[in-house]
């Protein structure tokens, strides 16, 4: 091992299913646990993280990147992957590739009822913003210079803590 090398399990890595979305907007990721892999192992340019959703679960809401491209390499179970172009099932072995300011909103639905399991690879681009075109939600830094989710109309959501 190299000096800073970090080699772990991913069991090593607490499993959250804690959310920074606003109300009403948190308990739809209720189904959807995280380990951050990257976090862990001191990565600072890009993050890892090994997402399990249980049966009837979602990733997140639907999204799009402005800034920041996004991996997805999925390992169990079956998810529907959303976007603007429809509905596609997705397995383990497939990748799916999101590339930073297509306005393609995506996220991951799980309708068996089996726990599936992603890696997402994102990279850390200063500056990026995240819509949510099927909810009204952005993450955003408003004309105050406060980064933080906002409504479409620019009105920020008060803060919230992770549960």
């Amino acid at each position: 091992m190299t000096k800073g090398s970090k080699v772990f399990r991913p069991t090593d890595v607490p499993e959250s299913n804690s959310s920074s979305y606003p109300e009403p907007f948190r308990e739809g990721q209720r189904k959807r646990f995280n380990r951050r892999l990257g976090d862990h192992a001191g990565l600072k340019n890009y993050g890892v993280n090994l997402i399990r959703v249980l049966p009837g679960g979602q990733s997140s809401a639907r999204h799009a990147h402005s800034k920041q491209d996004e991996f997805v390499y999925v390992i169990e179970g079956e998810f529907v992957l959303v976007t603007d172009a429809g509905r596609e099932t997705v397995r383990p072995g497939m990748c799916i590739g999101f590339p930073a300011g297509t306005g393609d909103g995506h996220h991951f639905l799980n309708l068996t009822e089996r726990d599936a399991v992603f890696i997402v690879v994102g990279d850390r681009t200063a500056g990026d913003e995240v819509t949510y075109p099927d909810i009204d939600l952005e993450l955003k830094t408003g004309p105050d210079g406060v980064k933080g989710f906002r409504r479409k109309d620019g009105t920020l959501y008060p803060r919230v803590n992770r549960y």
